[in-house]
């Protein structure tokens, strides 16, 4: 029979990497008197937790065990930590259940264990027992390691802005506020919750700052969107923080230079590697891709590409998504061909580019194989799909994913898949149904509350979108450039005037916003539908920023629907020459010429067409019937039930001009083409 030999021989092939107090503690397992030395059996495990050893671990456990010993807090507390770094969590639960009378110290490593493998749920619980077990027990108190736990399995699992700030007052009372470690959490919560403006206020704050704190709050500002903030506070860290960036900075604002399309600066931190011989990882290889890529240099974004010694899956979708996004379609699908085994990120980055280059008919077939291989869609699959039911005008299919989104927890839990859903219900008509998704949702952001808005919007009723917007501005979500853009569209399509030149002239004293050309062309559409050209033309006169197209396009509209030729020629000598193509332009002015009995005017804009070589594409419409989806055209006569459907289109009529609308009775020829 082999017998085991004593645990310290075990030890003695170690000696050499073993420092003195080690040794010594190996020495003093038992004490003098036969008891177990606590503070040898501790320090031991803690040792072989730093430096991998779990066999041996679990060896010094078994002699705790063969003592007949039930651990207390101090041994439990580096078992339990120990166990945690094998990933033997139910074990480490044993563990601290076992504790006969647990105090902080035990408390704070089963967290940090539940934290470490982002179990989040289980750190919650398990800090609501630790809450009630110090309502009675001295022993047992939160400190600042309980609550940094605390706030990154909030960070990981929750988006909500009132927690947060109740979880900061409770920082405060508990004068844990100049803590770094939590004033890090803190500030990523914030950004979690898209609070970036609060999170940077307890930045600025901090009494003192080490790189997390900075990387956070870098991180916040990339993730959230806001780019520009995210460059800036890089410049100030890197002109006056003692701190020097690391890869996880740079990470952050490499993508927010990709994003905001800012070649030159992202160059710099390129740069700025080299110079500082920071170690290219992985993650930090891909974010250098993912902006040569996303900021046209895909030639380098390739070289860089081919460089790489390990690649994953985030490599390819990065040059994926960079090929997609200037339409090199052929070229991604190549890339992603070239995969042995693409993972759920490279199918998404597929999708969303066929997508973005309007190529919807091919990413049904996409998913489809997606689903043949093996993946399951997630949030960001569900994103994209959705929209591409309202470009097929599929209302089943979208209920269809909708059930799936469901049954998977992520209509309620996803701000981006719930907008998704609105989006898409809204541009199918199932307006009730966006509305249901909207009030089932558990976190309402600002691009939820845009979302619904925007719904509305889209549907002619201004009343319930504005109704929306006070409410959202109750519950304090501050309007963003999209959300005005809905709510003044809401209001051109009821006639709003009054009302859409008071939310337009407090844009940017109330809220900070200077108008964009966008809203300017909102609210020459809201002046334009009223018959109030003279106005609208005055406010084009006086923008501050140049005319697009979408604002001088607002008032040809509004010409063409008073009858202004005049008027409209004025608009079109512009527009003739900002999108010399756009065959809508020269429909419109020609039907207006022809209105005006000018006859050769109008057959002169007509030519002007033909000379340019421009073809009239009839605009046709899609809809969804129990017998699958029609496509038609004006003064289609294609269908089966034409007689039926031209008499429901007259009796519909007559209800507009009851109504008081204002209808043409004849449609033009031309009008047929947009």
């Amino acid at each position: 029979m082999k017998i085991a030999k004593p645990l310290m021989n075990k030890f003695e092939t170690l000696k050499s990497t073993i420092n003195p107090n080690i040794l010594q503690a190996l020495r003093s397992l038992c004490a003098p008197n036969g008891n177990l030395n606590y503070g040898a059996y501790g320090h031991l495990i803690q040792h072989c937790t730093d430096n991998n050893l779990p066999r041996q671990a679990k060896q010094l456990h078994a002699r705790i065990f063969l003592f007949s010993i039930t651990p207390e807090n101090f041994l439990a507390s580096k078992l339990i930590s120990f166990y945690s770094k094998v990933k033997q969590l139910d074990q480490a639960r044993y563990l601290f259940d076992s504790i006969p009378q647990k105090n902080t110290f035990s408390f704070n490593a089963l967290l940090l264990s539940y934290s470490f493998h982002d179990m989040y749920l289980d750190v919650l619980k398990l800090f609501s027992s630790l809450v009630w077990s110090g309502l009675g027990d001295v022993s047992v108190r939160i400190d600042e390691y309980t609550v940094t736990c605390v706030l990154k399995a909030l960070s990981g699992s929750l988006c909500d802005l009132r927690l947060a700030k109740e979880v900061h007052c409770f920082v405060l009372r508990c004068g844990f506020d100049e803590d770094v470690f939590v004033g890090n959490g803190l500030i990523t919560f914030y950004a979690k919750c898209n609070a970036v403006g609060l999170a940077r206020r307890l930045f600025d704050r901090m009494p003192e700052k080490d790189i997390v704190s900075w990387n956070s709050m870098i991180a916040g500002y990339s993730q959230g969107g806001y780019y520009e903030e995210c460059k800036a506070l890089y410049r100030k860290m890197i002109d006056s923080s003692h701190l020097r960036p690391n890869e996880v900075t740079l990470v952050s604002v490499l993508q927010a230079c990709g994003q905001s399309n800012d070649l030159i600066l992202g160059m710099e931190v390129h740069q700025f590697v080299v110079e500082h011989q920071i170690e290219i990882d992985i993650s930090l290889c891909n974010s250098l891709i993912g902006l040569y890529a996303k900021c046209g240099s895909l030639d380098y974004a390739r070289e860089l590409f081919a460089e790489m010694d390990e690649k994953d899956e985030v490599t390819y979708a990065a040059l994926v998504s960079g090929y997609m996004f200037h339409g090199f379609v052929d070229k991604a699908l190549i890339l992603f061909r070239e995969m042995k085994h693409p993972g759920l990120s490279s199918w998404n980055a597929v999708i969303s580019g066929l997508f973005q280059n309007n190529q919807c008919e091919g990413i049904l077939d996409l998913v489809q194989e997606m689903l043949a291989r093996g993946l399951r869609p997630n949030v960001v699959t569900l994103s994209i799909i959705f929209p591409t039911c309202s470009y097929f005008s599929n209302l089943k299919g979208g209920k269809e994913i909708h059930a799936y989104a469901v049954r998977n927890n992520y209509d309620h839990n996803n701000i981006y898949v719930a907008t998704a859903i609105i989006d898409t219900y809204a541009k199918l008509g199932f307006l009730h149904g966006a509305k249901q998704v909207f009030d089932q949702s558990k976190s309402r952001s600002l691009i939820l509350w845009t979302a619904i808005i925007a719904a509305y919007a889209s549907h002619g009723d201004a009343n319930a979108a504005l109704s929306h917007f006070d409410e959202m501005l109750n519950n304090g979500i501050q309007p963003d450039n999209v959300t005005f853009t809905a709510v003044l569209t809401a209001c051109a399509h009821s006639g709003m005037v009054d009302k859409a030149r008071r939310i337009f002239d407090a844009m940017l004293p109330e809220y900070g916003i200077e108008p964009s050309v966008e809203h300017y062309a909102c609210m020459v559409g809201v002046l334009s539908r009223a018959g109030r050209l003279s106005e609208a033309t005055e406010l084009i006169s006086k923008m501050p920023i140049q005319p697009s197209p979408k604002v001088w396009g607002a008032l040809l509209n509004g010409a063409s629907v008073a009858g202004d030729a005049e008027l409209g020629k004025f608009v079109c000598d512009h527009l003739f020459e900002m999108e010399p193509e756009n065959t809508g332009n020269y429909i419109i002015m020609a039907n207006l010429y022809s209105r005006a009995g000018r006859w050769e005017e109008a057959d002169m804009v007509r030519e002007r067409m033909k000379k340019i070589g421009l073809k009239k594409i009839p605009g046709t419409s899609w809809i969804e019937t129990s017998g699958g989806l029609q496509s038609f055209v004006a003064k289609d006569m294609s269908s089966e039930k034409t007689e039926e459907i031209y008499m429901m289109l007259e009796g519909l009529l007559s209800v507009m001009r009851e109504e008081g609308y204002n209808l043409q009775d004849q449609i033009d020829e031309e009008t047929v083409y947009v």
